[in-house]
């Protein structure tokens, strides 16, 4: 029975062994090509709500069609913007910053009132500096301001980043 049994045995290795050889290429230029396609893929970067902020301001002037009368007044909702920006960009590379700490449910929800807080300040710095503009314009400028940041709270993305 021995005598059968390692001869299938060593053609079984053989085979195995062949296959494995064959498939050595195979696996090689898939790995090759998967490492290929890494390089290409672009890093995913952290999350920054300020990212597009000179984007953002230079469409809500177009949109709201700023006057030149009424550029101080959109200068000092542009600075609120980038103020804004830059506060939500600090506290989130703030909640990053250590990861060696466990996250618990506490830390979770410390890390959310934080978050609320900043954006009720936030919030609080837009319409301070948003009332003088909105006041300023004429009503077709009112309307489209109305029909940014109305609808079911679309646009709050301008005020907040």
């Amino acid at each position: 029975m021995i005598r059968r049994t390692l001869p299938a045995l060593a053609l079984a290795a053989i085979l195995a062994g062949g296959a494995a050889v064959a498939l050595g290429p195979i696996v090689a230029d898939a790995q090759s090509q998967q490492q290929t396609q890494d390089r290409q893929q672009p890093k995913r970067t952290a999350f920054d709500p300020g990212r597009h902020i000179e984007g953002r301001i230079a469409y809500l002037k177009t949109e709201l069609k700023i006057t030149d009368a009424q550029q101080p007044l959109f200068d000092a909702v542009a600075n609120a913007m980038r103020d804004n920006a830059k506060a939500m960009h600090e506290a989130f590379q703030g909640l990053r910053g250590d990861r060696s700490q466990p996250q618990t449910a506490l830390s979770r929800m410390e890390a959310r009132a934080k978050v609320a807080q900043l954006r009720a300040d936030s919030d609080a710095k837009m319409l301070a500096a948003f009332r003088p503009l909105y006041q300023a314009m004429s009503p077709d400028q009112q309307k489209a301001a109305d029909e940014m940041f109305g609808h079911h709270g679309h646009g709050h993305h301008f005020f907040r980043r």
